[in-house]
């Protein structure tokens, strides 16, 4: 007699399991060719219970990245001895980390930031709080000059083209990268008139 079709795990277990499946999958697969289906079916466990999880495909998606982004935060958090540019530095550098680990489940999400909703907000919080991270350790004030704060926002949008330009042609080191990514960074703070 065979044994049950599904395992029973505990809810918690249960969401970080299906959470890392998310993870694996939509590295592979960009977000149409998945369904709920064959979600389910790769985690081994009935399309009703993927629903009492996740009650769509985008909040299963917006899961998956959020826990992608929660592990980016932590390695990107600034030493707050250092002076603000080794900070950066020391945060580039865990970002540039976490890429080279996860680079096709980095160009997935920049791949779906025009097609999904969902995922173009979790960008732009993500944006919104690194570039805030960054007017602070500037010492910019509240509010920043409207120029500082448009350099710094518009730097991130810049440090993803140089991010999949790198990924795509692979003829800089990731020092190289992030060389030029705080060179960039002090230049638009240069041309935004601050120190």
């Amino acid at each position: 007699m065979a044994g049950p079709a599904y395992t029973r795990l505990q809810v918690d277990e249960r969401r970080r399991q299906l959470l890392e499946l998310g993870a694996r999958l939509f590295e592979t697969h960009s977000y149409a060719e998945l369904s709920m289906a064959r979600i389910a079916r790769e985690a081994g466990i009935s399309k009703a219970l993927l629903y009492h999880y996740f009650p769509s495909k985008q909040d299963f998606f917006v899961a998956t990245l959020q826990q992608g982004a929660e592990e980016i935060a932590r390695r990107t958090q600034p030493d707050l001895d250092l002076p603000p540019m080794e900070a950066l530095a020391g945060s580039v550098d865990g970002f540039l980390g976490w890429i080279e680990e996860n680079e096709m489940a980095y160009r997935k999400t920049m791949e779906s930031v025009g097609s999904v909703p969902e995922v173009r907000l979790l960008i732009d919080q993500i944006r919104d709080a690194t570039a805030a991270r960054i007017l602070e350790g500037l010492g910019a004030g509240s509010p920043p000059p409207p120029k500082l704060r448009a350099a710094a926002r518009a730097w991130l949008w810049f440090m993803d083209g140089v991010i999949l330009d790198w990924l795509e042609h692979r003829d800089m080191s990731r020092t190289e990268v992030r060389d030029l990514l705080l060179a960039s960074l002090a230049g638009s703070i240069s041309a935004a008139g601050s120190p």
